[in-house]
């Protein structure tokens, strides 16, 4: 059963790993279990790893559907759901709906809700203003049914569904005479009770008489016009008011906007739409589906009363590391076990922020504490990411809590840690399917101090072979994640979990410096060999920024 809330994305870092992507799930399982009011969906913002797919893959459970920028869209926009008209409805009728909804645009569509054009109120007015030729009505190839209803006539002779595309339209006010001098084939002719004008008219292959005020039309006029084929309005309106009415029969397809229309998409980001919309004078704007299909209007003071997207970020607290467009939602939450960073929230939000080696150990704590019983397919990925995150208790971002919580998941997910730790990292270490680009962002971010932009990226594996077997790939590749990127420098560690040591590759001006500094190393082959450092978090980085800011 769907919840009357909104719906709540749970989201962890751009290039996602285990503990990203577990966390996230798991997180939004205990608010849906434990809140009945909004609906929170656990969500990724990058590619899932190697790693990540065997340990969804293994416990059954899906993985979290990408989203890419969480960025206000029109689809947060509360639509304005306009009735698309008909391309042959009268100016007369379209005017009447325009006021009676109080809107100035009307969108006409065809039978299957594509767009076909716009109608505005300046179109509508400008029919009325201009001076139109007396050809105007069968250029327009304007139906019977909309002279009649225009009108508010009757048709006594002919077919409403037929057009008048042919002749012009004349008011018969003079004598016969006098008629037979401008009235010629297929013209349509508006006048009154006299029968020698009207047979005059039928003499003259009119394809329309418009009968005024009501007048009674004689049999024999009738069968006579049935005989050559000319259609007999009666209206109740005087000649003077007939003529001027008659131009609103029209159909909206003759003044109708079909060309260069702007249009919107439900997924065009409010930002973009703004800034289109502050180029044009229009007041309303169209916006489409997925398919191209009509659904609905939006104005400018529409997007004043956008929605922002609701999130909830889990395993990071670096604006580098969010998703896309994260200044632009509102954060609800951040559970997280790194370090401050950059994220700015424009109200007080609820954040949680251990000293642990995993967010997943935060996520569960969570589950113990409101006493919400983890199922098994949760407890083995929450395990995972506790595995992942701390390379099997190894990592010194480990704690006793860490340890503990693992083994207390792996009880309830009914494995083994130790085979489940040795698959794991085998399934994220073999290389050989992957480009060097997936190798290369699969576990990477991005950190700023003191004005510099750097990147550090991570592998790890339980074979020193395996790792060297792609550090030639990595060099030559980072160059262009350098500039992909804009940084000043890039790392990538490669991260030995039995030997508890990383090889670390560098690139950018001052790059090596930094390393040298930090760690008081040379590098070798291309390498620095890094003794007893695997953490990213806990060891390299606060080096690094140490050796930045000296």
């Amino acid at each position: 059963m769907a919840k009357p809330g909104r719906k709540i994305m749970v989201i962890g870092h751009k290039n996602p790993d285990t503990d990203s992507i577990s966390a996230a799930i798991a997180y939004a399982y205990l608010k849906n279990v434990t809140l009945n009011t909004d609906e929170y969906e656990a969500r990724r913002a990058g590619k899932i790893n190697e790693e990540t797919k065997y340990v969804l893959d293994r416990f059954h459970v899906a993985a979290p559907s990408y989203i890419s920028d969480v960025g206000t869209q029109v689809s947060d926009i509360d639509i304005r759901f306009t009735q698309g008209i008909d391309q042959n409805m009268s100016l007369k009728k379209a005017w009447e709906i325009m006021k009676r909804d109080d809107v100035v645009t009307l969108p006409v569509t065809d039978e299957n809700q594509y767009l076909q054009g716009l109608i505005i109120t300046g179109d509508i007015a400008m029919s009325y203003m201009d001076v139109y030729d007396k050809g105007i009505i069968s250029e327009a190839c304007t139906p019977y049914r909309n002279i009649v209803e225009t009108l508010d006539g009757q048709m006594l002779v002919g077919d409403e569904s037929k057009c008048f595309d042919k002749g012009n339209v004349l008011v018969g006010a003079g004598n016969p005479e006098a008629m037979e001098e401008f009235i010629h084939e297929h013209d349509m002719i508006i006048l009154g009770n006299r029968y020698e004008s009207q047979i005059c008219a039928l003499e003259k292959k009119v394809s329309c008489m418009i009968v005024c005020a009501n007048y009674k039309v004689a049999s024999t006029i009738k069968k006579l016009a049935e005989e050559k084929g000319c259609a007999i309005i009666s209206t109740p309106y005087d000649t003077y008011t007939t003529a001027r009415l008659i131009n609103q029969s029209m159909p909206v397809r003759h003044f109708m906007r079909k060309e260069n229309l702007i249009t919107f998409e439900e997924d065009s980001y409010v930002e973009e739409v703004l800034e289109v919309m502050s180029k044009e004078r229009h007041r309303d704007f169209p916006i489409l589906d997925g398919v191209g299909k009509y659904i609905g209007m939006i104005s400018r003071r529409n997007l004043l009363q956008s929605k922002k997207k609701q999130v909830i970020l889990v395993d990071h607290n670096e604006k580098s590391q969010a998703v896309d467009g994260i200044d632009s939602s509102e954060i609800l939450e951040i559970i997280d076990h790194h370090r401050l960073g950059s994220l700015e929230t424009m109200s007080p939000v609820f954040f949680r922020n251990q000293p642990l080696g995993s967010s997943s150990t935060i996520v569960y704590l969570m589950f113990k504490e409101k006493h919400i019983e983890v199922p098994q397919e949760i407890a083995g990925i929450l395990c995972s990411a506790i595995i992942s995150d701390t390379l099997m208790y190894r990592s010194p971002t480990c704690t006793q809590v860490d340890q503990v919580c693992a083994q207390e998941l792996a009880a309830i997910a009914k494995v083994d840690v130790e085979e489940l730790a040795i698959n794991m990292f085998k399934a994220g270490s073999s290389f050989d399917s992957k480009t060097v680009e997936e190798i290369f962002y699969q576990d990477f971010k991005t950190f700023t101090v003191s004005g510099i932009e750097f990147g550090v990226g991570q592998i790890s594996s339980m074979s020193e072979e395996t790792l060297l077997s792609v550090k030639e790939q990595l060099l030559s590749y980072m160059p262009t994640a350098l500039k992909e990127r804009g940084l000043d420098m890039v790392y990538m560690m490669m991260t030995n979990i039995l030997e508890e040591s990383t090889g670390l590759l560098s690139y950018g001006k001052d790059a090596a410096e930094v390393v040298e500094k930090a760690y008081q190393v040379k590098e070798q082959d291309g390498v620095y060999k890094l003794e007893g450092v695997i953490s990213r978090k806990k060891q390299l980085i606060p080096s690094f920024l140490e050796a930045m800011q000296e």
